[in-house]
């Protein structure tokens, strides 16, 4: 046999993965130390340059101390453990921990399945690197939904997310008067974390109203923590005198060269704008937010059974063991719908059990654990489908669109455009509009505009489901050179 490889940082050992994580955010975290507690060798892979993922989203290692954003987190205990975990797992070696690491895409082998990943960590050149392992399990979470408006192309709107993850990943504070917008609680820590950073909110625009949640009392009586969390932060939105505004939705935005002014409206009960409500507010910058899409990019070329996931989007399907259809793939977090951190946390290691019982691995926890997991992911699961339910993206958005609106910012594809190949065309859905337009062609390859090109082509009660793609993310073809040019080895990991 040969000698072991040089890696380039990566252990050189000849001992093959069990299990190949990827997604290093709650849900994957969780995964990976359940796993290697029962016994299993684990390589977790992510893009982020540290662990946690969005919700745990921090500064990279070496310049942590200089911006402090532990006051932006929660649950900072369940990270610190998992972190600890993590560590102590990778002197051992039985955790190849791989950041900065792209995955483009995955495909079945043999003997299980191989993971197709560029080393982004040390630029210019990207490095190819190929995982193998009889078990996977894709934790990659989810992006934002968006529903474009009138000027949402200018300089200064960004998503909600995005606001975020420049406070938390920076401690950048992206405008000084802010407007937020769209539906869910996601908002409202948004907001709160802004105004903290010294930010002015001037509004939280949300287009649903409180009293939905009325129909859905269960959920939240056996939830008291969402009620706690939300309390939180209503009292620091009032602390800061944020106004809330709900049954509003921002229906445009105007500026020369970045956006100055944003337009409001109160919304009817099918979404649209009720005439002589409009008002214009003076902001710098714009966060809106629709909910969530489930990141399927490495699910779909497997041919994984999707499902509804109940807000106008499909997910992962899953067993109650986070077994997708494909044997020996796996699914947690939002992957599977999106439903918050702990809910992602309980399925990370319902899923790392799974796989332990599935790979027969020595070692593996119990059943009393698990039964416990499983409870917390179905009382997770329904506060997620009344939170959907409760926030639903309105009816009739489209009504604040003009022909000329913007919808595919990466090709300049308008309403108009979209609206004659759909609506007034041949195009019966979101892929044949792309045929048509190039909507969804462009560097974000559709999901920025693809759930409002869905929704203004297609029936309403179908789910968005994003199109298949062999590579998941933008890849340079001088690693995919290298990628195909690896050797067969018996390596586990095979950096050119």
């Amino acid at each position: 046999m040969a000698e072991p490889q040089d890696l380039g940082g990566l252990p050189a050992t000849r001992e093959p993965h069990d299990l190949v994580v990827v997604g290093a955010g709650p849900a994957g975290m969780a995964a990976a130390a359940t796993a290697l507690d029962g016994g299993l060798r684990v390589a977790l892979v992510d893009a982020g340059s540290a662990l946690g993922g969005q919700f745990w989203r921090h500064p990279p290692d070496d310049v942590r101390d200089a911006v402090p954003t532990e006051d932006l987190h929660h649950d900072l205990r369940t990270y610190r453990t998992l972190r600890a975990t993590l560590a102590a797992h990778e002197r051992t070696g039985r955790l190849t921990l791989l950041l900065d690491h792209h995955v483009w895409t995955t495909a079945r082998a043999a003997d299980g399945f191989t993971v197709h990943a560029v080393d982004r960590g040390r630029p210019p050149a990207e490095r190819a690197l190929v995982l193998r392992a009889p078990a996977v399990l894709v934790a990659t979470g989810a992006y934002d939904r968006q529903l474009p408006f009138p000027g949402w192309d200018l300089p200064g709107v960004l998503t909600a997310g995005g606001l975020q993850s420049l406070l938390k990943g920076g401690g950048v504070v992206a405008g000084r008067r802010v407007v937020l917008g769209g539906t869910g609680p996601f908002l409202l820590p948004v907001a709160a974390a802004l105004a903290a950073r010294g930010a002015e909110v001037v509004a939280v625009c949300e287009a649903a109203a409180p009293s939905a949640w009325l129909r859905h009392p269960a959920p939240l009586l056996r939830n008291p923590a969402k009620w706690a969390e939300a309390a939180g932060y209503a009292g620091t939105l009032a602390r800061y005198r944020i106004p809330v505004r709900t049954r509003t939705g921002i229906v445009g935005a105007e500026g020369e060269g970045r956006v100055a002014v944003v337009r409001t409206a109160s919304l009817g009960a099918d979404g649209a704008p009720l005439p002589g409500t409009e008002r214009r507010i003076e902001a710098d910058t714009v966060g809106v937010g629709w909910g969530f899409v489930p990141q399927l990019d490495l699910l779909l070329p497997l041919g994984c059974d999707l499902a509804d996931a109940g807000d106008g989007t499909t997910a992962a399907a899953v067993d109650a063991g986070q077994r997708t259809s494909v044997p020996g793939l796996y699914a947690a977090g939002e992957t599977c719908g999106v439903g918050g951190a702990a809910l992602a946390l309980s399925e990370g290691r319902v899923a790392a059990v799974s796989v332990l019982t599935d790979l027969a691995a020595p070692g593996r926890p119990g059943v009393r654990p698990l039964a416990a997991e499983r409870r917390s992911v179905a009382r997770h699961r329904a506060f997620a489908r009344a939170m959907a339910q409760a926030h639903p993206v309105p009816g009739n958005w489209s009504a604040w669109l003009t022909d000329d609106t913007t919808v595919c910012r990466c090709e300049e594809v308008t309403a108009g455009a979209v609206r004659a190949a759909g609506v007034d065309g041949p195009a019966t859905g979101h892929r044949q509009v792309k045929q048509l337009t190039r909507a969804g062609m462009g560097w974000c390859q559709g999901r920025m505009c693809g759930p409002a090109v869905h929704c203004l082509v297609a029936d309403r009660a179908e789910p968005y489901t994003s199109a298949e793609r062999l590579i998941a993310t933008p890849v340079t073809l001088g690693a995919l050179a290298d990628s195909s040019a690896l050797p067969a080895g018996d390596t586990p990991t095979e950096p050119t």
